[in-house]
């Protein structure tokens, strides 16, 4: 049961940890930001304020708004 569950939580952490990255890189910081959880108390709220935060208008240094891609035009 323990190698089913450690199985598990790798093949979670994994996509987790691509999402969270490119999550960062929307707003225009550095996906190393990821880092900040490991501070006691405080690293996760830095990280919840970035990841409800709007992506950046345009494009930043990691590339285009992946907002504006699939953003229909208005009438």
């Amino acid at each position: 049961m323990d190698i089913i569950y450690g199985l598990f939580s790798l093949a979670i952490l994994v996509p987790s940890l691509a999402v969270a990255w490119l999550r960062l890189h929307d707003i225009g910081k550095s996906g190393a930001y990821w880092l900040f959880i490991f501070i006691p108390l405080v690293g996760w709220i830095f990280l919840l304020a970035w990841f409800v935060k709007d992506s950046d208008l345009g494009e930043n240094r990691f590339g285009p708004n992946p907002k504006a891609a699939s953003a229909s035009p208005e009438v």
